[in-house]
């Protein structure tokens, strides 16, 4: 087959992928309003389609610019929908046993995508002399998987502070005799070796998981991203130092990527400290994802440095 053709097949494929994650998506948001299981496994299952789909986009990408699939802002954004679908699909469905929450993983994965395919596409071709290293297999490869993990830690994490402004709510009594009760502000319901049922049980209390699971996932999930982009950070030091004979240069991509980091550490650090679990630290884990939508789309767009090569035409 030519370039063309494996290209051809390549978006073909991306394009089932992001029609079968709206499927799913659609599906999945049924199950959480309505509960029906049957309606569940389809969704599932198409899911799981659109990731095998996606599979191939990804790795016929490859075959028809003859590299890696992620040398450009459009395939990293395809890489990383497909890591985030996947993730959800191991660690929520698969681990935790959770049914409810697979519209919203998929929700990002579209959004992505469309923007992917809308504002970033570009054919395949070979790499700007910047990436031709192999350490783009390295350094690369932990930022897209340590991305992936943030974005969906940090999508659960905007379900708990909902589901927790609603729980607090329901705990908090009715006025009594035209005044309000006196009660000290409910503790943090999260803690490492809390008891609180994981998977359908804690699902039937409600349309979403209870609070205290919602945060304990999040808090896991972007504990393990964070080593990956410690160490994605410290692989693009060396790759660094190899293109441009210096570690570190404060260089704006570099920057964020750090400014990354503190955020998320300073969030991990916080959930080991008395009196900052719950709601203040999930506040610090959405400013390090905003903080990461910076780094990927702000620095590579719009921001002069080294690192600009978006591939965006």
């Amino acid at each position: 087959m030519s370039v063309e053709q494996w290209s051809r097949v390549s978006t073909d494929a991306f394009n089932v992928a992001l029609f079968a994650y709206i499927a799913g998506m659609l599906g999945y948001f049924y199950h959480l309003a309505f509960r029906r299981p049957v309606v569940w496994r389809i969704a599932s299952l198409t899911a799981y389609a659109g990731l095998l789909a996606h599979l191939v986009s990804v790795v016929t990408r490859g075959i028809a610019a003859g590299r890696v699939p992620w040398g450009n802002m459009y395939e990293y954004s395809s890489l990383l929908s497909l890591l985030v679908v996947a993730a959800y699909l191991i660690i929520v469905e698969g681990v935790y046993r959770l049914r409810t929450l697979g519209g919203f993983a998929l929700a990002f994965a579209v959004l992505t995508m469309a923007i992917a395919v809308e504002f970033l596409y570009v054919g395949p071709g070979p790499l700007v002399p910047a990436l031709n290293s192999y350490w783009i297999k390295i350094h690369v490869v932990a930022a897209i998987a340590g991305s992936s993990l943030f974005a969906l830690g940090s999508i659960v994490t905007i379900l708990y502070l909902v589901k927790d402004r609603f729980e607090r709510r329901a705990a908090t009594p009715p006025p009594i005799m035209g005044g309000a009760v006196g009660l000290e502000e409910a503790p943090p319901h999260f803690e490492a070796g809390s008891d609180e049922p994981v998977g359908a049980a804690s699902e039937r209390r409600g349309l979403l998981p209870s609070a205290a699971v919602l945060d304990r996932i999040a808090y896991r999930t972007i504990a393990f991203a964070f080593p990956i982009w410690t160490f994605a950070i410290i692989a693009g030091a060396i790759w660094a130092e190899n293109a441009w004979g210096r570690y570190w240069g404060w260089d704006p991509k570099e920057t964020w990527s750090f400014i990354t980091w503190v955020i998320f550490a300073g969030y991990l650090h916080a959930r080991a400290t008395s009196g900052w679990k719950g709601h203040r630290a999930a506040v610090i884990a959405l400013v390090g994802f905003v903080s990461l939508l910076i780094t990927y789309y702000a620095v590579n767009l719009w921001i002069v440095g080294l690192h600009s090569y978006a591939g965006v035409s």
